[in-house]
């Protein structure tokens, strides 16, 4: 069957940098770069700040909490957004709202009066802008480069946030030891004009977002379905969430690490984060050799090890050199093990729903980074900065060990385009789009000899029916003829079901359902009832 079962196989992959052959790509991914780029040094500003504050090792980690906790409440609402309008001008009118958040910053640590409430604030509304920006801009990738180039665009894309974690950081450090923290928050200001700019400048195609736009609340409740009912999308997020909780211990106490453990000051804890940014990087250009080598699950199992390893060098070495050659390894790991899973994000999401469930996964990895920080702050206080990264090391290795019971499902098998195959319903009367609910049944005449299959064959079709719109389904057996088994499933309305029809289906979809009716004796019967009284007032008029 054409369903994933098993672990990943190692396939060739091409270049890391062949996507960068497209202008389009090329140019967005320079303007994400120093957007990105800014936002770090911000973030290192912001932490630098609150060092020497009261609780300074809860504040600081709540500074990557407001940074992402945003995800958990505007992702979602984004996704749909961005599968319904047009994504280029979401994203300019997100980095004006960022210049304008980003310059109040800087002028008001400029006048002095930037207290730690106020800086966690204003890093909270910067974070509601990356909310949004995230989803949106992924979803664009698969417009920009070729289904094959998607994971190399994925890891040029992690190249991009490590760049900024190598350069950002550095530049931050000198320019708050020299002139300080309001200079870096200027300059993160002007990166996200840069990216305006550059969207402002892109002439995007006039297909990208063909058809009406789904009612938001609908669309919405369409992107929690496809997610509830797609096993192989909830099993990419559940490997996202126990590999970030523990390794955002790392990003979250590593100015304490700095300032504590070792003595250092902004210049040095900015070294320390550019190690790690350069250990990303060069992970980024082998990625693809180690892909050829090594399975998804073999790798990002021994990428969660090397991290894990790090978390333990960092909370028992006291020396910066052999600190620094830990960190390097460690931003390795990071982006071997994110760059997999995004990309098996993006290779898997169909097109008409891939800005929600990138928004599922944006939900998973921000939210687990905000959770995951604040909770190992908070024990820190109590505990202490090496006890915390010793418990996260144990905790990140035993997340890896879950790898051989929730491994990831290998779906390079699946198609994702587009299918439509369902034939035009035929009707006597001509409902209105928002009639419904609408019941659609199909009855299919199978042979005893071919009814335990047909009918494990049918679960498949199931998934697909609730993935792209259905809020029930059954499956039921005549009694006055047992050979006759009755599919149904509701569909909230006309509409939704005309979705299906017209682009919600991939190629998979297909052949789990072409599998099911080769064990039939020859197709449905399909019927599509709609609620008796709206009919009767459809007739009428």
């Amino acid at each position: 069957m054409n369903q994933p079962t098993g672990a990943p196989e190692p396939v060739p992959a091409p270049s890391t940098w062949a996507p960068l052959r497209s202008a389009a790509f090329r140019a967005l991914w320079i303007a994400v770069t120093i957007s990105n780029i800014g936002t770090w040094m911000q973030t290192v500003g912001a932490q630098w700040l609150l060092v020497d504050e009261p609780g300074a090792s809860t504040l600081v980690s709540l500074v990557q909490t407001a940074s992402t906790l945003p995800v958990l409440l505007l992702a979602l609402p984004a996704g749909v957004l961005a599968d319904s309008f047009d994504r280029r001008r979401m994203l300019i009118a997100v980095q004006a709202f960022q210049v304008v958040v980003a310059g109040t910053l800087a002028l008001l640590t400029a006048a002095g009066q930037m207290s730690p409430a106020l800086l966690l604030t204003l890093t909270f509304a910067l974070g509601c802008g990356a909310a949004v920006t995230a989803p949106t801009y992924q979803a664009l990738i698969p417009e920009l480069v070729s289904r094959q180039n998607l994971p190399s665009a994925s890891a040029l894309g992690a190249i991009s946030a490590n760049v900024a974690r190598a350069v950002g950081p550095a530049v931050a450090g000198v320019l708050i030891a020299q002139v300080g923290a309001a200079a870096v928050f200027w300059l993160n200001a002007v990166s996200f004009a840069v990216f305006a700019f550059v969207l402002i400048a892109w002439r995007r195609g006039q297909d990208g977002d063909a058809g009406e736009p789904e009612p938001f609340l609908t669309a919405l409740r369409t992107g929690g379905r496809y997610v509830r009912y797609s096993p192989v999308l909830r099993r990419i997020l559940l490997r996202a969430l126990l590999f970030v909780v523990p390794a955002v211990s790392m990003w979250g106490l590593l100015p304490l690490v700095a300032s504590r453990n070792l003595g250092l000051d902004a210049g040095g804890y900015g070294l320390l984060l550019a190690a790690l940014g350069v250990g990303a990087v060069g992970g980024a250009i082998v990625l693809p050799r180690l892909r050829a080598r090594l399975s998804g699950n073999r790798l990002i199992l021994i990428a969660s090890l090397v991290y894990a390893g790090a978390l333990a060098v960092l909370a028992l070495v006291r020396i910066e050199a052999l600190v620094v050659a830990a960190l390097v390894p460690a931003g390795t790991a990071w982006i071997a093990v994110l760059s997999s899973v995004n990309a098996s994000v993006q290779l898997f999401l169909p097109g008409w729903v891939r800005a929600r469930g990138l928004a599922a996964y944006q939900i998973v990895f921000f939210g687990g980074q905000a959770v995951g920080a604040a909770l190992w702050g908070l024990i820190a206080d109590q505990v202490g900065v090496a006890t915390t990264l010793l418990a996260a090391a144990v905790v990140g290795a035993l997340g890896a060990a879950t790898l051989r019971i929730w491994p990831l499902t290998d779906h390079s098998g699946l198609d994702r385009s587009p299918a439509v195959y369902w034939p035009e319903p035929q009707l006597a009367v001509d409902p209105e789009p928002d009639l419904g609910p609408v019941l659609v049944t199909a009855i299919y005449t199978v042979r005893p000899e071919n009814d335990p299959e047909f009918q494990r064959a049918m679960q498949y079709v199931r998934r697909s029916r609730l993935r792209t719109g259905a809020v029930r389904w059954g499956l039921y057996r005549d009694g006055a003829a047992p050979h006759r088994l009755v599919e149904y499933y509701v569909v909230p309305s006309w509409d939704e079901h005309l979705r299906q029809h017209g682009g919600r289906l991939t190629g998979s979809d297909q052949e789990s359902e072409q599998r099911a009716r080769q064990l039939a004796d020859g197709p449905p019967e399909v019927a599509h009832l709609f609620p008796a009284e709206a009919v009767a007032i459809i007739r009428e008029h």
